[in-house]
């Protein structure tokens, strides 16, 4: 058989095989009783958005054929609708008539029906009903379950109500996203209610790293810009307070409230790679996890090494700490001694931790950092005539500690790293199941400021420290916001990003009045009465030129951006320590 023949016959028999198809899918649907007939033509209609095909479907259909899944699919329908204007009639007359009739059966509405009534209500105006359908649930409701309701009562400028539904949402466990921190800020900003609108600032700096730009950014704009922004905020304010506040939240915010009185001056500007801002000149900070959270961090992740290691190995691990732990850096030694050995002749590279581990010594002052190493890797080592005396060099100065047989070193150095509040330099990206019990709720902004990544390029090392300033939602001592706009940067240029800068001039100028040495108050705080007054104006700024290599971009401890972030104050150089090798 020659190739066109054999095509042929390949291409009769497919359409063969097509025709039987088709002719038992017919044939299939000629024998589908009308319960099966009526469900396929509505999935039909729902697929294709069709809402007049629908409804008459609805019509003529009977109360028997209809079930929950029926009536969901209408009200789904009939509620996607209403943005339409010239469906939203229509879709309002049924769909409150599709709920009763599925009331009048006895069919209990799920989450998905009672949803779909609420956006029809919300569509109506009727923020209480919607409301009211929530609270009637018997089933945990969803975020989508309580949106109409809540986003109702913010158009209709009914805040209360609005915060209402805010604080039934938070009983239930159910977790605000950035529309809705945006719809209740902007009804907070309308009403005049600037304790909320700090409020939810504050709860957007917690859920989002950056704000979106049509709705989120122009709301907060708005509030900025208008009357009633110049008159909230303390006269009386210490500056002492908001700068231990700062530092005890790990930098990039206090969470006292407003600061002075007087209008705002409201820009669009970049902020460059060093973390100036080029609207104001302020230096963002870099912001950590603050106290709390890093003592229940090193909680968990103790908690967590106990249930897997032996107890007692790493019970005597913590008690060394506490005694030992004087470290700015914290070391993963196994990461970086099989750093590219991937060849042939490779093995674990002691020339490589041992470049580590100078530079460190250099950067810090001649402090040495804490290399954790399994005691396995360590034996190997000293059993090797030409590494023995660099490794017992590291021993006499403190700089290991060993972990036991049967462990995993992970641990360890994670442990220390959050106990100690050290930089951790590892390329490990952390994405094991065991850091994957840790959660991500601070996990990564940790992370993102602990961190110190290293490469080797042909034998030189290249330490890259943590950025310089984190792109989150900041608040600076001095009162002022920034706030990065998200979708326009992209992750290798970071200083593309437009960014909003809200300052009050009044409280910048009597801040850096503030002398050193300057009176105090009765209880020792510095005190500074505010009441200037200045323009609003938004304007747009350029980003400033300068730029800053975020490789060997570590600052000193007098440096006035560290204050800013909340970095922990530098300690004293401590005596050599032993280093520790389990038996």
């Amino acid at each position: 058989m020659d190739d066109t023949t054999a095509a042929t016959t390949t291409a009769a028999a497919a359409a063969s095989a097509g025709t039987t198809y088709n002719n038992n899918r017919n044939k299939k649907k000629k024998n589908q009783t009308p319960e099966a007939k009526f469900h396929s033509d509505l999935t039909l209609c729902s697929k294709n958005k069709d809402l007049h095909a629908a409804i008459s479907l609805y019509e003529s259909a009977t109360s028997q054929r209809l079930n929950q899944s029926h009536f969901n699919t209408l009200l789904y329908l009939c509620s996607n609708s209403v943005t339409d204007p010239s469906l939203k009639p229509l879709a309002l007359t049924y769909g409150f008539r599709i709920y009763d009739h599925m009331l009048s059966l006895h069919i209990k509405p799920n989450e998905a029906s009672i949803t779909s009534a609420a956006r029809l209500a919300a569509a109506k105006g009727d923020g209480d009903y919607a409301f009211g359908l929530v609270k009637s649930m018997e089933i945990a409701p969803r975020l989508r379950t309580y949106d109409p309701a809540l986003m109702c009562f913010c158009e209709n400028l009914e805040a209360e109500k609005a915060y209402e539904v805010e604080e039934q949402m938070g009983k239930v466990g159910v977790s605000l996203e950035e529309p809705e921190l945006a719809a209740l800020l902007k009804v907070s900003s309308e009403t005049g209610n600037g304790e909320r609108v700090y409020g939810y600032l504050h709860k957007l700096r917690n859920v989002v790293r950056s704000v979106g730009d049509s709705t989120t950014a122009k709301a907060i704009e708005d509030w900025f810009c208008g009357e009633k922004a110049r008159e909230v905020g303390e006269v009386n304010w210490e500056v002492e307070r908001v700068e231990k506040a700062v530092e005890k939240n790990g930098g990039g915010w206090h969470g006292l409230g407003w600061i002075g009185k007087g209008d705002w001056v409201v820009k669009r500007a970049n902020v460059d790679s060093a973390g100036r801002c080029g609207g104001c000149g302020v230096q963002l900070a870099c912001v950590d996890i603050d106290d709390a959270e890093t003592e229940r961090f090193a909680q968990s992740v103790a908690a967590l090494a106990l249930e897997r290691e032996v107890k007692a190995n790493f019970s005597e691990f913590q008690d060394w700490l506490e005694t030992h732990g004087d470290f700015e850096f914290i070391v993963d030694g196994a990461n970086i001694g099989l750093y590219q050995q991937n060849f042939a002749d490779g093995g674990f590279s002691v020339s490589q931790l041992d470049a580590v581990v100078k530079e460190l010594y250099n950067w810090s002052g001649n402090k040495w950092p804490l290399v954790v190493l399994h005691n396995k890797r360590l034996r190997a080592l000293l059993e090797n005539p030409s590494q023995r005396k660099l490794v017992e060099e590291w021993m006499d100065n403190g700089i290991l500690y060993t972990t036991p047989t049967g462990s995993n070193d992970d641990w360890y150095w994670m442990y220390a790293a959050v106990k100690v509040k050290s930089l951790l330099v590892t390329n490990d990206e952390m994405r094991d199941h065991i850091f994957e019990l840790l959660g991500s709720s601070f996990f990564l902004k940790w992370k993102e400021r602990h961190q110190v990544r290293y490469t080797f390029v042909k034998g030189n090392l290249k330490l890259q420290m943590p950025p310089p300033y984190s792109s989150v939602i900041q608040e600076s001592k001095k009162g002022s916001w920034h706030l990065p706009v998200a979708g326009n940067s992209s992750d290798c240029n970071e200083s593309l990003r437009t960014w909003l800068c809200i300052t009050r001039p009044s409280v910048c100028e009597a801040f850096d009045k503030v002398p050193v040495n300057a009176e105090t108050s009765e209880n020792g705080h510095c005190i500074s009465n505010l009441d200037s007054r200045s323009p609003c104006k938004s304007e747009s700024v350029t980003r400033s030129n300068g730029l800053h290599n975020s490789v060997h971009s570590f600052q000193s401890s007098d440096d006035k951006a560290v204050s800013l972030t909340g970095k922990r104050k530098e300690r004293s150089p401590s005596p050599s320590k032993p280093s520790h090798t389990p038996n």
